[in-house]
C-alpha cells in the first residue's frame, strides 16, 4: 500500500505507526506516518515536574528552517496542503455536483420525479459553505515553559491552523436513489456505536437513501461467508441507542484490502461509514486509496471510536464521558471497602492502553482517589520514593487508600507476556493484579496487616450505554459523516475541535495515539487533587 498519506510533509520524520505489524497482516501493508517523539520524552523524565525538555511539537517540525523569514507563510502552505480533504472531485474532474436533498424544511419524500435535481419548497439557509474553517489550536502559548505549551518555534510564534467546518453542503456529489450505504463497526465495544449507527441510518433516509445495510462483526463481514449484510432502516435502528453493544457486531482483524473492496465492488457499495480507532482509520484509509486506484466514484468515511480519548486533534472521543461516569461506581465501590476496613486499601484498573485520560479524568471527577497512575508518567513500586513508601504513609495518616491505575501503566514493571491480539496490540500484563499482589507481599514483609481489594470493571464500562452527553456527540457525528459524504469527501474522519464539529485527512489523526502530558493544566490538577508526590 502507499504511505497513508502524500500529503504529509517531507521535512517531518517519518516512522511506522506502532499498529503497522496488524495492518500489514490484515492486508493493510505499511502505515508511514509522522514519528513521536512524546512517548520517549516522557520515558526518559527522571522526574515529573524536572528540568521541562525542548518542546514536543518543536521536536515534530525541526525539520523547519526557522531562519527563514518566510518560515510562517511556507508552514501555513504545508498546513492547508496536509489538512487538505481529499474529494471525489480529485479523481472524477468532471463530475457535477447537484443541489441537495438535505432541507429540513421539505418533507416531500424524496422520488424518480427528481430526475434533474431535488428542489426545496422554499429556500434554506441552513448549509455549511465549502469555505468555514475551524481554528485548531486557541492559545497562544508565551513560553516553551508555560504548561502543556504546544509550540512549532522555540519562540512559540502564533501560527494560525485552520481546518474543515463539518456539516451539510447546499451542493451534493451523489444521487440518493443511486447510493448504496455500508456501516461497520470495528475493534472493541464502546459506549454510544448504537447512537452513531442510528444517526447514520436516519441522516441517510433524510438524504434519500432507500438502500442502507450493515456489515456485521467489522471488516470481517465483508469476506466471511457465513456474514451477511443486514439491511437497516429508521424503523430497525429507532431504539438501538437504548442498549449498549453494537446491533451489527464487532471483531479485530480484517481481510486484505483488496479483498473488501473487491466485496465492496460486488455488493454496489458506494458510501462506507467506519466505526473504529486508529488501526480500524488506517483500514479505512487504505480501503479509500484502493477505491482511487479503481478509479471507483465512492465515499469512505470514518467516524473515532476509542473509549480512551487517545485520538488527535479532538477534544474527546465518544464513550469517553461514558467511561469516566461508569468509573465513579468502581471507584466509590473500592473507597467504601477501604474506608470500611482496618488499614483498607482500594484498587480500580481503568482502561488506557497507551493514554491515561479515563484514570486521569475519573481520579479528578471522584474526588476519593489518593494515587493515579498512568502509562505517562513512569512511577518505582519500591525504594524510599516509590508507591508503596506513600501507601505506607497513608494508611499511617488516613487509615486507608484508594488507587486508580490505567491497564497500560507501569507495563516496565511486569514480565512481558509476548502476544498480541487479533488487531496486533500487545496484550498487556495485568497491572492492576501485580500492584494487589506486591501491596499484600509489602505490608505483610513490613508487619502491618493490611485490607486489599482489587476491582477492575472494564467489560462493565464499555458495554454499557452511552449517557446523555455522549448521545448527543455520536448524534452529530453519525450526522456529520453522512453530510461530508453527500458532499463528495472521502479518506476523511469527523471530530470535535473546540467546541465545534469538523473534518479531517484520516492521516493526520492517527499518525500516533494521543496521550497525556504531564506538563499539561490537567494533570497538574490532578495532582492536586490526589496529593501525591513523584514515585521516582
Amino acid at each position: 500500500m502507499e504511505a497513508i498519506s502524500n500529503k504529509i510533509s517531507s521535512s517531518l520524520a517519518l516512522t511506522p505507526l506502532p499498529l503497522e505489524n496488524s495492518l500489514r497482516r490484515n492486508g493493510f501493508g505499511p502505515v508511514i506516518v509522522r514519528s513521536r517523539n512524546h512517548a520517549s520524552r516522557i520515558r526518559k523524565r527522571s522526574r515529573v515536574f524536572a528540568e521541562i525538555p525542548q518542546n514536543q511539537s518543536a521536536r515534530r517540525h525541526a525539520g523547519i528552517d526557522f531562519s527563514d523569514p518566510d518560515w510562517k507563510s511556507k508552514y501555513q502552505r504545508d498546513f492547508e496542503e496536509r489538512f487538505k480533504l481529499p474529494h471525489i472531485t480529485d479523481i472524477f474532474e468532471d463530475a457535477k455536483p447537484i443541489p441537495s436533498t438535505f432541507c429540513l424544511r421539505m418533507r416531500t419524500p424524496v422520488n424518480e420525479q427528481f430526475i434533474d435535481g431535488y428542489p426545496s419548497d422554499e429556500k434554506w439557509h441552513g448549509y455549511i459553505n465549502n469555505n468555514d474553517r475551524v481554528l485548531l489550536k486557541v492559545i497562544n502559548y508565551s513560553s516553551l515553559t508555560s504548561a502543556g505549551a504546544e509550540c512549532i518555534d522555540p519562540d512559540c510564534t502564533w501560527v494560525e491552523q485552520w481546518v474543515h467546518r463539518a456539516g451539510p453542503r447546499e451542493e451534493i456529489y451523489f444521487k440518493p436513489e443511486k447510493v448504496k450505504a455500508a456501516i461497520l463497526t470495528c475493534g472493541g465495544l464502546c459506549p454510544g456505536l448504537n447512537d452513531v449507527i442510528r444517526h447514520i441510518v436516519i441522516t441517510l433516509e433524510i438524504y434519500g437513501v432507500k438502500n442502507i445495510v450493515g456489515i456485521p462483526f467489522g471488516y470481517r463481514g465483508f469476506c466471511d461467508k457465513e456474514l451477511t449484510e443486514m439491511p437497516l432502516s429508521r424503523k430497525v435502528v429507532q431504539n438501538i441507542h437504548l442498549s449498549g453493544g453494537s446491533l451489527l457486531g464487532v471483531s479485530r482483524g480484517a481481510p486484505t484490502v483488496s479483498e473488501i473492496v473487491d466485496s465492496m465492488e460486488e455488493r454496489g457499495i458506494n458510501m462506507l461509514f467506519v466505526l473504529g480507532g486508529n488501526g480500524t482509520h488506517a483500514g479505512a484509509n487504505a480501503i479509500h486509496n484502493e477505491c482511487r486506484k479503481r478509479r471507483m466514484k465512492v465515499a469512505v468515511v470514518g467516524v473515532p471510536k476509542t473509549i480512551d480519548n487517545d485520538i488527535l486533534l479532538m477534544d474527546k472521543t465518544f464513550g469517553f464521558d461514558t467511561a469516566v461516569e461508569e468509573a465513579q461506581r468502581a471507584i466509590n465501590s473500592a473507597y467504601i471497602e477501604a474506608h470500611s476496613a482496618y488499614h483498607g486499601i482500594g484498587i480500580v484498573k481503568l482502561m488506557g492502553r497507551s493514554s491515561g485520560f479515563i484514570a486521569m479524568h475519573a481520579s479528578l471527577a471522584s474526588g476519593q482517589i489518593d494515587v493515579c497512575l498512568i502509562p505517562e508518567v513512569p512511577f518505582h513500586l519500591h525504594g524510599p520514593h516509590g508507591f508503596l513508601r506513600h501507601l505506607k504513609y497513608l494508611i499511617e495518616t488516613k487509615g486507608s487508600a484508594v488507587v486508580c491505575v490505567a491497564e497500560g501503566a507501569g507495563q516496565n514493571l511486569i514480565e512481558k507476556t509476548n502476544a498480541t491480539d487479533a488487531s496486533g496490540n500487545i496484550v498487556f500484563g495485568d497491572i492492576g493484579v501485580h500492584i494487589q499482589q506486591e501491596t499484600k507481599k509489602y505490608f505483610k514483609e513490613i508487619g502491618v496487616p493490611a485490607d486489599v481489594k482489587y476491582i477492575d470493571p472494564t467489560y462493565m464500562i464499555r458495554a454499557c450505554r452511552a449517557n446523555a452527553s455522549d448521545g448527543i456527540l455520536c448524534t452529530v457525528l453519525g450526522q456529520n459523516a453522512v453530510h461530508g459524504a453527500f458532499a463528495g469527501f472521502s479518506g476523511i474522519t469527523i471530530g470535535i475541535c473546540n467546541t465545534h464539529y469538523a473534518y479531517f485527512p484520516i492521516p493526520e489523526v492517527i499518525s500516533y495515539p494521543r496521550a497525556v502530558d504531564p506538563n499539561s493544566r490537567m494533570w497538574h490538577r490532578c495532582l492536586t487533587s490526589t496529593g501525591q508526590p513523584d514515585f521516582v
